[in-house]
């Protein structure tokens, strides 16, 4: 479904009840906003990795403006700025006065970015293999010259100049990055699933905002009980940007996942599922 919001129309899809029954008694459940990695990324993978996570929460699993099943716009329309006002548009369309985040990648910038604004929105936070600052770069720049190809070096050039040419593009991207994305090759997704990938989302972001943006002083506003997720491997958001996010959210707790790099969901589902799914039970 699409709700027109803002000047665009952002899709978003529901999973599970945000009330059940139990005892001829109602019991409500969390509204959980799911925000994908990218930018350029859509919601199909929460649906393949996360679904089981709507016995203890309701999924509102969103595309970003531009992305996946959402409406195209103009490729300056597609901000850091834009997709944490969508969200906000969003809570106030579906009339939730609190609702927790699960941000991903670049969906966990999002998530911080809309946590820090609107910190009495937020009833829980969770955080997986993200970053507070445009430093991660440097970081992930250093990782990949201990254990990258030259061939992945070289690909990666393109991520970070943001010189995508189309959506086939950044597919040879995954293919050839795979090995740094995940641990678990067997269970990845990327080679199961056709992802409508928004190179012109991905080329502004690596463009232009992500190389300035930075909450890392503005942290300490964020309320919420906090889970961060870091995969002990991941080379784009190392777990030393998760230990930074930690260390600054007053209410957060850290957990590394030792087998997994950037694909946490997949690289460790069971345990992913259980961590997440036991703190939003509590």
């Amino acid at each position: 479904m699409k709700a027109k919001l803002r000047g665009t129309e952002i899709f978003y899809d529901i999973l599970g009840e945000q009330y059940s029954v139990k005892n001829h008694a109602f019991i409500k459940k969390p509204v959980l906003f799911m925000l994908h990695g990218g930018p350029g990324g859509c919601h199909i993978g929460y649906k393949i990795h996360s679904a089981p996570l709507q016995k203890v929460a309701q999924l509102v699993m969103i595309d970003h403006r531009g992305c996946g099943l959402s409406k195209k716009t103009k490729q300056s329309d597609y901000t850091l700025e834009n997709n944490i006002e969508d969200i906000e548009a969003l809570r106030k369309h579906l009339g939730l006065e609190k609702i927790c985040l699960l941000g991903t990648s670049y969906g966990g910038m999002v998530a911080q970015g809309y946590a820090v604004r609107y910190p009495k929105c937020v009833e829980k936070l969770i955080l997986v293999v993200t970053t507070p600052s445009f430093r991660f770069k440097e970081a992930a720049k250093k990782i990949l010259a201990k254990r990258a190809t030259p061939q992945q070096i070289k690909w990666c050039e393109h991520l970070w100049k943001g010189d995508f040419k189309s959506p086939a593009h950044v597919k040879k991207f995954f293919a050839v990055m795979e090995s740094l994305y995940s641990k678990n090759l067997k269970k990845t997704i990327f080679p199961k699933i056709k992802i409508p990938y928004a190179h012109e989302a991905l080329n502004q972001g690596f463009s232009t905002f992500l190389r300035k943006f930075d909450f890392i002083k503005k942290l300490h506003r964020i309320k919420a009980k906090t889970l961060v997720i870091a995969g002990k491997y991941d080379w784009i958001c190392p777990p030393s940007e998760s230990r930074i996010i930690a260390k600054h959210i007053p209410n957060a707790t850290l957990k590394i996942f030792n087998r997994s790099a950037h694909s946490v969901s997949t690289d460790e589902n069971k345990k992913y599922l259980k961590v997440i799914g036991n703190f939003l039970a509590r």
